[in-house]
């Protein structure tokens, strides 16, 4: 058995008193220099010997974090504060803030962030499911979870991401209810003389968010032109309204209007002027300020479509309107994902799938034209190729004035049928001509015939 000690660093195994084997190894110095130290402990000498090489394996990758009496929860309010709050909009942060404190600290919150593990994150989906929370929900927990647990050990506080272990919670693909040509006919003149027509025509038209809607400026119209410019919505926080920018770059466009909407829209400046209303804000609350969601929906939205006999439907099913319609009338989808802002075509084609198959079956039967009317066109001047391959060569000769044969044959001996001097219009001529010999031996002698070497070549 060796006896040489480990090396300075190299940990050390021991058993204590009552029993219980121990390792140490160094992780580190802090700042002032002190050794920084950890200890795991085991039943056997050999449990802890592996323990102490998975420690120098991870100090070798730099996995080793400080000890830290920090749990989860105390933790994911430091990431809300340090990360999210300042990158992102308050809405935003007020949602993931929510999340933490109403699904994951009542649950596992309290556990050491070093101790958290794959099972117990499982067990938080399972219970909140159980309490009646959506798969949707347990997915927006995930997602925060895996972001918030990505920092831990990027800021090494914790050797690996444990959420990495754990399947992602799956969800029913979300549905929404557009209206159809016919609901969108019932709804518009349901509107109709109501102060917030203008409002409705635009949402069905243009595909904007209820937040850019009663976020807009007139400035933001130009009515001659017939466009509309989007460069900030309207949000709600905590109860106090603000205006905000587009969450991405593509949501800052410029969306062309028909003209059913410029008329409305015209119309509607119009009645503000007339009550002395005519503001910065399109779509004014009561007093003149911004008007709130909600009370959009409960005074105006829901009364209307239980006056125009539609079902209830969310106000976001407008904008999912727009879309549908102009993908059913066949417009490309590239300018379909501009005129809703969306950042990226694959969104706009995954979202809006349900109308993929209609667009299918319409491009299969052009394609179908397309093979056929070629087909017939190939078939028609097959046709002519052999109609014309059938006609006799004296024929084709005769219409398109070429040589025969035989005339090919003189030609390469030397002889020429002389040009008659005679035209067609001269009748003594003509006579004259009848009377002459064969033309093609005027050049010879009477009593002559051809050379003796072209006449063997003739009869040869």
């Amino acid at each position: 058995m060796s006896t040489k000690r480990r090396g300075r660093g190299e940990g050390a195994i021991f058993r204590r008193a009552d029993g219980v084997w121990c390792a140490t190894v160094t992780i580190g110095y802090d700042a002032i220099g002190k050794r920084r130290r950890r200890t795991v402990y085991g039943s056997s000498k050999e449990h802890v010997r592996q323990r102490l090489t998975e420690l120098q394996s991870q100090a070798l990758h730099g996995g080793i974090t400080r000890p830290t009496q920090i749990t989860l929860g105390k933790y994911l309010q430091r990431w809300l504060e340090d990360v999210v709050k300042p990158n992102v909009r308050a809405s935003t942060y007020q949602m993931y803030e929510g999340l933490v404190r109403l699904h994951v600290n009542p649950q596992i919150g309290g556990i050491r962030l070093t101790r958290l593990s794959a099972a117990e994150i499982q067990g938080l989906y399972a219970t909140m499911l159980r309490e009646g929370a959506s798969a949707r929900m347990c997915q927006l927990v995930h997602a925060r979870l895996h972001s918030a647990l990505k920092n831990a050990v990027r800021w090494k506080l914790i050797p690996t991401n444990p959420i990495l272990e754990v399947d992602r919670p799956a969800a029913p693909t979300k549905r929404f209810t557009p209206l159809t040509p016919e609901q969108v006919v019932a709804l518009l003149n349901a509107a109709e003389g109501t102060r917030l027509h203008a409002l409705y025509v635009l949402a069905v038209t243009t595909g904007l968010r209820q937040g850019e809607l009663l976020g807009l400026h007139w400035v933001d119209i130009d009515l001659d032109a017939g466009t509309l410019s989007v460069r900030h919505q309207l949000t709600e926080v905590a109860g106090k309204l603000e205006l905000t920018e587009p969450k991405t770059a593509a949501g800052r466009r410029q969306v062309v209007l028909p003209t059913i909407t410029v008329e409305a829209l015209a119309a509607h400046r119009d009645r503000l002027r007339a009550k002395g209303r005519d503001g910065v804000w399109v779509f004014p609350g009561q007093r003149g300020g911004p008007m709130r969601k909600s009370s959009l929906r409960r005074k105006s939205f829901e009364p209307l479509l239980k006056k125009a006999g539609l079902s209830r439907i969310r106000f976001h099913d407008l904008r999912h309107t727009s879309p549908t319609l102009l993908l059913l009338q066949e417009v490309h989808p590239k300018i379909v994902q501009e005129r809703l802002g969306h950042s990226r075509i694959g969104i706009t084609l995954d979202t809006y799938s349900h109308v993929l198959p209609t667009m299918q079956h319409a491009a299969a039967e052009k394609l179908d034209q397309l093979i056929q009317t070629t087909r017939t066109h190939v078939a028609a001047e097959q046709a002519r190729s052999e109609a014309a391959a059938a006609i006799p060569k004296s024929d084709v000769a005769a219409r398109t004035g070429a040589q025969t044969d035989d005339e090919r044959d003189w030609l390469q001996l030397g002889y020429k049928p002389p040009e008659t001097p005679f035209s067609d219009s001269d009748p003594e001529g003509a006579k004259d001509a009848e009377s002459m010999e064969d033309p093609k031996w005027s050049h010879l002698d009477l009593n002559q015939g051809p050379p003796a070497c072209e006449a063997g070549a003739l009869t040869s």
